[in-house]
């Protein structure tokens, strides 16, 4: 199920959970930020221990090892919220579709748009 409608079904206020607040906001209603630092971490600590395997200098591979998280969250962060973004674009252009599909359903207005075909009959 896509993340946007996943987000819209889960609107419940009675079920409220406090996760971890960061400057006044609740860092787990934000999109993608689990997701993201999840990769982050897993890619920094295997980027890092392959440095350490390959050079055996501490310092240099905890460099690469944060380099290696920054850069992943990074990259991982701008994608999904790219794909989040694009569903909810969707998904909000699909709700649009359905309001006017309703509005005219059985209308003099509902004929001449099915035969401009931009409304498909059911």
């Amino acid at each position: 199920m896509d993340t946007v409608v996943k987000s819209m079904l889960e609107e419940d206020p009675e079920d409220e959970k406090k996760g971890l607040v960061l400057f006044g906001r609740d860092l787990s209603k934000i999109p993608c930020f689990r997701e993201s630092f999840l990769y982050g971490i897993g890619s920094g600590v295997g980027v890092g221990l392959a440095a350490f395997i390959k050079t055996s200098k501490p310092l240099l591979s905890q460099h690469i090892g944060v380099g290696a998280f920054s850069l992943t969250t990074l990259i991982y962060w701008s994608y999904c919220r790219y794909q989040w973004s694009r569903q909810k674009f969707d998904a909000e252009m699909l709700k649009d579709a359905l309001k006017d599909k309703i509005r005219y359903e059985g209308t003099v207005v509902e004929k001449e748009l099915e035969q401009k075909g931009i409304l498909k009959s059911a």
